[in-house]
């Protein structure tokens, strides 16, 4: 545990706490500090305070308790795995449909985690938390794509500190029901946990997080599907998976925020059985930028669909005709 104790200076006054916190205390990204005011970590004047948001005094006392890295007790497991991109500070890799990013509680193995620690070796460890070494951001299970992970304590605060400001250049792939209308636009709607069942996320009127999608519509297929591309300024659990659900357009496959629709019966047998045989939602992170941390120089990387993904594709597009 490390603890610095800090005073406002005059020019500081007003600005938010959480941003105040990573620019003065060197090992801590906005999200780490975000995390570590969630956790009453940090106290102003003796009194602990849990709104990031809150602006700071000039004068004022602030004390800020980091925890150690706590060492990892998770099993290294070698995989194949697809690596675009490494060297010392973080490692780019191009994960494949149904590998879960990180453990959780009472799933320890078999998850990119474990694959990054028997890759890189012990040096993950301890980095940005116990269940999540070097994990800055995730895509889900079925998700397939481009993926960032941090070797360094230094690369996981700059990273985290890119994704914090919405700096990061992220698109992904999408199979989706029915044709957006508009072809391209943005959707800008906060995401919170659904009132209705509170293991699945949803559009919300009154609380929840900023979120904005951007999509533009690449191909039509009849009035049955489309592809999209999303860009995403934010980057919310399960956010484009919700917001295109939202627009009554589901992603192909979901088997949360949408079902499989009703074909009609012109439509070939062969487009039948791929539709309904697409047993994960149609979505891949293909594009990934942000500039690295250490060097400064701006990285950029795309990686096309999986043979899943395409064969769809591919069958879709005898409807377009």
């Amino acid at each position: 545990m490390t603890d610095h104790a800090l005073t406002v200076p005059d020019d500081a006054h007003g600005i938010r706490l959480d941003k105040w916190l990573a620019d003065n205390v060197p090992e801590l990204s906005r999200a780490r500090a975000q995390s570590l005011i969630d956790g009453g970590a940090v106290a102003i004047a003796g009194h602990v305070v849990d709104d990031s948001a809150r602006k700071v005094k000039a004068g004022e006392k602030i004390t800020i308790a980091v925890p150690a890295p706590i060492a990892l007790d998770l099993p290294a497991q070698p995989m194949d795995l697809d690596v675009v991109f490494e060297d010392e500070d973080l490692i780019v890799v191009n994960k494949p449909a149904g590998l879960v990013v990180h453990p959780a509680v009472g799933n320890y193995d078999g998850t990119l985690v474990n694959a990054l620690l028997a890759h890189c070796g012990d040096s993950l460890r301890g980095i940005g938390g116990v269940l999540r070494p070097g994990i800055v951001h995730r895509i889900d299970k079925d998700t397939s794509g481009l993926l960032v992970v941090a070797k360094t304590a230094a690369a996981h605060a700059g990273l985290a500190e890119q994704f914090a400001a919405h700096d990061i250049e992220r698109r992904y792939d999408a199979l989706v029901w029915g044709v957006p209308t508009p072809l391209r636009g943005v959707i800008n709607a906060a995401i919170g946990r659904s009132p209705h069942d509170r293991q699945k996320m949803a559009v919300l009127k009154r609380g929840g997080k900023e979120a904005e999608t951007g999509y533009a519509v690449v191909a039509a297929y009849g009035v049955l599907a489309a592809q999209v591309q999303c860009a995403l300024k934010t980057g919310r659990t399960h956010q484009i998976r919700v917001h295109m659900s939202s627009r009554g357009h589901p992603l192909i496959g979901d088997q949360i925020y949408g079902r499989n629709r009703k074909l009609p019966k012109s439509t070939p047998p062969d487009v039948v059985d791929a539709v309904m045989g697409f047993e994960r939602q149609a979505l891949h992170a293909a594009t990934l930028g942000f500039i690295h941390p250490t060097t400064g120089k701006s990285l950029r990387f795309a990686r096309p669909a999986p043979d899943d993904f395409k064969k769809l594709e591919n069958a879709l597009a005898k409807l377009a005709v």
